[in-house]
C-alpha cells in the first residue's frame, strides 16, 4: 500500500502548487515567512518531527528544483536531499534501461521444472533438446537452467536418491532381516525373513536357535535357488553374522549385495515394515510353545501374508492372489453385492484373522 499512498500524496502535493499559481506572488511570499517563523518556534521549542514518508520525499525531491532550496532546507540536511534526488534518477533509468527477453509462457515454465523434477539425469541442453524436437518449443538453454529448480548444495546432477533406486530396481530386490521372538519358556528363538521389493511377498520366513552363516545362506539358498535369474540384489544391515565369506558366497549365486549403512533402518523399510507387520498382527497374539510350534504359526501367517492379506502400495491388491480367488461380480450399485452372490469366511490362526471372498450362490430348489 506504500506505492498508491505516495502516488496520492504526490497528486495532492501538484494540485496544491497549481492552486498556488493562481495566487499573487506577494501573498505567497508572506505566507512563506509566517510559515517560516512558526516552523522556527518548533525548532526553538525542540519538537522532534515525525518520520518523513515517500510522499514527501518524492515532492520534496522534485519542487526543489525550482527554485535555490539550499536556503529552505531545515527538517534534512542538503546531503539528503541530494541522496533522494540520485535515488529517484536511479529508479528512473533502471526502469527505462531494464532490457532482456520477456518471460517464457507459464506452462511452459512449469514444464521445465516438471522435466527436471522427473529426469535426474537431464540437464539444460538435454531439456532444451526435448522441447524442440519432441514438441516443437524453440528455448535455449540458458533460458531453461533459469528456470529449473535448484540443487541443494553439495548434491552433483544425477545423483539419485535411495528411494528411486529401489523403485527403478524393485523387481529384482530381496530383502532380508533378523527379529527375535520368544515362547512360553523364555527361549529366545531368532526369525529369518526374507522379502521381494516388487510384488511385496513374502519369499522365506524360518526360524532357529542358533544362527550362524552357513544356515543363513542355506535360507537364501532355498529363495534364490528356483526363480529363474530374477533377483539381482539382496539388501541387508552390517549384523555380524552378515560376514564377508557369506557376502562372497551370495556373489556366487549371481547376487549383488547392497549393505544398508550404520543405524539407517529405513534404508531396509520394506522389510523392516514386514517385520512389524509379523510382530503387531500375529506373534503379539499368539505365545508359540516350540521352535516347532513357531515355525507351524509362521508358515500359516506367510500364506495369509501373501494370498489373503491386502497391501496398500499394491493398489491395494494381493502380492500372491490364489488361482481360486472368485473375482467380484459387477452390480449396479457400488453399496451392494451382485445378485446370486455370497460371501465366504476363513478363520486364520484359529480366528485372530479372516479372509472373505465371493462365491456364487446355488440355484434355489
Amino acid at each position: 500500500m506504500q506505492l498508491p499512498r505516495a502516488l496520492v500524496g504526490v497528486a495532492s502535493d501538484v494540485l496544491r502548487l497549481i492552486v498556488s499559481f493562481l495566487r499573487s506572488s506577494s501573498a505567497i511570499r508572506t505566507e512563506n515567512l509566517v510559515l517560516r517563523r512558526q516552523l522556527a518556534r518548533y525548532i526553538e521549542r525542540g519538537i522532534k518531527p515525525r518520520r518523513v514518508d515517500h510522499a514527501t520525499r518524492v515532492s520534496l525531491a522534485l519542487f526543489t528544483r525550482m527554485f535555490d532550496w539550499r536556503t529552505a532546507l531545515v527538517n534534512v540536511q542538503p546531503a539528503t536531499l541530494v541522496r533522494w534526488h540520485r535515488l529517484g534518477w536511479r529508479i528512473f533509468w533502471r526502469r527505462k534501461c531494464r532490457a532482456g527477453r520477456p518471460p517464457i509462457p507459464l506452462e511452459v515454465r512449469r514444464l521445465i521444472r516438471r522435466m527436471a523434477a522427473e529426469n535426474h539425469l537431464w540437464g539444460e541442453e538435454r531439456i532444451a533438446n526435448e522441447l524442440l524436437v519432441k514438441l516443437g518449443i524453440r528455448v535455449s538453454p540458458r533460458t531453461v537452467r533459469k528456470y529449473m529448480p535448484k540443487r541443494p548444495p553439495g548434491q552433483p546432477r544425477g545423483d539419485q536418491r535411495w528411494s528411486t533406486f529401489l523403485k527403478n530396481h524393485a523387481e529384482a530386490i530381496l530383502a532380508c532381516d533378523f527379529f527375535v521372538a520368544v515362547t512360553a519358556t523364555f527361549r529366545m528363538l531368532y526369525v529369518f525373513v526374507v522379502i521381494e521389493h516388487g510384488t511385496r511377498r513374502l519369499a522365506h520366513i524360518n526360524v532357529t536357535a542358533h544362527p550362524s552363516a552357513e544356515w543363513t545362506l542355506q535360507q537364501l539358498r532355498e529363495v534364490i535357488g528356483n526363480n529363474d535369474d530374477r533377483h539381482k540384489y539382496l539388501i541387508h544391515d552390517r549384523d555380524r553374522i552378515f560376514a564377508t565369506d557369506l557376502d562372497d558366497s551370495i556373489k556366487a549365486l549371481g547376487i549383488e549385495v547392497l549393505r544398508s549403512p550404520f543405524a539407517s533402518p529405513k534404508a531396509n523399510s520394506l522389510c523392516e515394515r514386514a517385520i512389524g507387520t509379523v510382530r503387531r498382527e500375529c506373534l503379539d497374539w499368539v505365545i508359540p510353545m516350540s521352535v516347532a510350534h513357531l515355525r507351524s504359526i509362521l508358515r500359516e501367517w506367510r500364506t495369509h501374508y501373501n494370498q489373503g492379506r491386502p497391501h496398500s502400495s499394491l493398489g491395494p491388491g494381493v502380492p500372491d492372489p490364489p488361482k481360486e480367488l472368485v473375482v467380484a461380480l459387477k452390480s449396479e450399485s457400488r453399496h451392494r453385492l451382485a445378485t446370486h452372490v455370497l460371501v465366504r469366511m476363513r478363520s486364520i490362526l484359529g480366528g485372530l484373522h479372516h479372509e472373505y471372498s465371493l462365491a456364487v450362490a446355488p440355484p434355489c430348489a
